[in-house]
């Protein structure tokens, strides 16, 4: 840094606010000490800079699983936002309640990260209240957690848009499919999808039938698992309200194998507009995910910047109809 300062003509403290991008330091400046810096191939001492500002410049992010669409579309939205702020991601998979567990007892006191992005994990409500003793700032992007920022959709609204499209198009024995966490903690997104579902149909006059609600895990064959649950039924469903498009591919697959045709003997709704709904022709909620991993990792800058930044961010989503959903076939349009 001496070298660099002692080069352009100016104080060590102007080179290492040029580089770290802080203030006071005009363009011109800052392009030159660039410059230099890269002639010399400085690179920062993360150590050094550890010392000097009491940042890790590395962030956690904790997720669920690295395999279901969602979970790696935000991680791939958070990594360059931050990345491009100079801060390294450190990722963590938690799939198991053992796992989240060894999470919250080692990263606090190892101490090891700035700030915690926390993806659409099921805590129990000792972790929850565990939370707190991480003593960073934490961003809670697909779900939402009291007294923290959060980032998410409004999951009851989502459900009803699907809802209220199968219902309008006729549809009254409509089944859900949700997702279950092995250890039974709760998972906001399914709550809260499952409020939705139950409030469409009671506004609708349809009486709530618990054997048409179903939950398996979130996979495509658990998809298929609940499907071949429903059409084991007396009375099978209509039409299907899926937790996500990975779910609802799932419950397709299962139909086609039997015989059945979507939409002409059951119709599909799902949640997501994953990259497989347009070419399953898969009718869909959609929601803002990598827009919701950009904006987590944002708050995270903010935050770890000083600057204030909402508590409750709520992103919109939008009902995509596709050829997955039709009348029953006693109420299908004839010409």
């Amino acid at each position: 840094m001496s070298d660099v300062a002692r080069i352009a003509g100016v104080s060590v403290s102007t080179v290492s606010r040029a580089l770290s991008g802080a203030s006071g330091v005009s363009a011109a400046t800052r392009a030159e000490i660039k410059r230099i810096a890269g002639e010399l191939v400085y690179t920062i001492s993360p150590d050094a800079s550890r010392l000097a500002t009491g940042q890790t410049r590395r962030v956690a992010v904790v997720v669920r699983d690295t395999e279901t669409w969602f979970y790696y579309a935000i991680l791939g939205a958070i990594e360059p936002v931050l990345r491009s702020a100079g801060y390294d991601v450190l990722f963590y998979r938690v799939s198991s309640e053992a796992e989240r567990d060894a999470f919250f007892d080692e990263l606090p006191a190892r101490r090891n990260v700035d700030a915690v992005i926390l993806v659409a994990v099921p805590l129990s409500n000792e972790q929850v209240e565990r939370l707190g003793d991480m003593a960073v700032p934490i961003v809670i992007a697909g779900s939402w957690i009291d007294h923290y920022t959060s980032i998410h959709i409004d999951e009851t609204r989502a459900a009803r848009q699907a809802m209220n499209h199968l219902i309008q198009l006729g549809h009254r024995r409509i089944a859900r499919i949700g997702i279950t966490d092995p250890e039974g903690d709760p998972w906001q997104p399914d709550a809260g999808r499952d409020a939705g579902y139950r409030a469409a149909l009671e506004a609708s006059g349809i009486d709530f039938d618990p054997q048409l609600n179903v939950r398996m895990e979130f996979s495509l064959d658990g998809g298929a698992r609940a499907m071949d649950q429903l059409l084991s039924l007396d009375e099978p469903p209509t039409a299907v309200f899926a937790f996500s498009d990975e779910v609802a591919i799932g419950a397709m697959r299962s139909l086609r194998r039997v015989g059945l045709h979507v939409p002409g003997d059951v119709s599909i709704v799902g949640v997501d507009d994953h990259p497989m709904a347009e070419l399953s022709d898969l009718t869909t909620v959609r929601q803002p995910v990598r827009e919701m991993g950009t904006h987590a990792a944002r708050l995270v800058i903010d935050t770890l910047g000083g600057n204030t930044v909402e508590g409750n961010v709520e992103l919109s989503t939008q009902l995509v109809v596709r050829g997955s959903t039709a009348s029953p076939r006693g109420l299908q349009w004839r010409s």
